[in-house]
């Protein structure tokens, strides 16, 4: 039975080739993107199987008139993909005021308001699956990417917490974490002015790693959209799914030294309960 799809970020990366693979499919999608025509040419070739609206996501009213625009044209929507964001890159101080502002507006607090937005359609439709795409970045860390992950640890910790605020209704959330990708998200980063104090850091390194190509990127897009669409057809997904081996070991190490450091602390952990 095909499904109806709202996915945000559909101009470019994991978005565009999610929506082109479910189109083919035969599925209807409802694609937001920022810049208007992006999409003509899918348009033309599926009809009315795909509506284009235009959305930027530090817009908080634009996200509740799309969201209502979209439910109210297609009747139902089955998976609301949470797609759209960017990198910020750069040492912490490295970074202007309005760039951190911009990045949480974006990847953080619109994606809260995005899902904020539609579980009252997902409530009334009796349920509905939301779809988070964060990253390996939500759960470790890199340098040169404060920012970046400030806004995806932030937003698994808000999907973890709904997720149990909504699951009487019949609405379940996958968080996505994929690790470095050959999508546009590199090209896409918006940078920090550098300071030459930190040419001889670990966020230097990262740099110089991006900067001549040797910062290794495995992730194939192809392969990460269709383990997503995958998860998103199955009866009961995992909460989250870790995509690519870099991924995998990243995070894996990055639980398993967390929890070997609370086990260290387990005694004083203890000795601050009450007698």
């Amino acid at each position: 039975m095909s499904k109806t799809w709202l996915i945000t970020g559909a101009s470019s990366g994991l978005g565009r080739l999610m929506t082109e693979r479910l189109l083919a499919r035969g599925d209807r999608v409802v694609a937001t993107l920022r810049r208007e025509g992006v999409l003509d040419e899918l348009q033309q070739a599926h009809g009315e199987r795909l509506r284009v609206l235009t959305l930027d996501l530090t817009d908080v009213p634009g996200i509740h008139e799309v969201t209502r625009q979209a439910f109210e044209r297609m009747g139902r929507i089955d998976v609301v993909v949470s797609n759209a964001g960017y990198g910020l890159f750069g040492a912490a101080e490295e970074l202007s005021d309005e760039q951190i502002d911009h990045q949480i507006a974006t990847n953080l607090t619109g994606s809260i308001q995005l899902i904020r937005a539609v579980l009252p359609h997902l409530r009334a439709q009796g349920g509905g699956r939301i779809v988070q795409v964060s990253s390996e970045g939500g759960q470790k860390a890199y340098p040169n990417f404060s920012l970046y992950h400030a806004t995806k640890w932030g937003i698994e910790g808000f999907v973890e917490s709904t997720a149990q605020d909504v699951a009487p209704f019949g609405i379940d959330f996958i968080i996505v974490e994929p690790g470095p990708t050959a999508t546009d998200f590199a090209a896409g980063l918006v940078r920090g002015a550098p300071m030459e104090v930190y040419d001889a850091t670990p966020a230097g390194d990262v740099r110089r790693a991006l900067a001549d190509g040797s910062f290794e990127i495995k992730g194939d897009a192809a392969r990460t959209v269709d383990a997503i669409i995958t998860a998103a057809d199955a009866p009961t997904p995992p909460l989250r799914l870790a995509l690519g081996s870099t991924a995998y070991t990243g995070v894996k190490q990055a639980l398993e030294e967390r929890l070997q450091a609370l086990e260290a602390q387990r005694d004083v952990a203890f000795s601050a309960d009450v007698d």
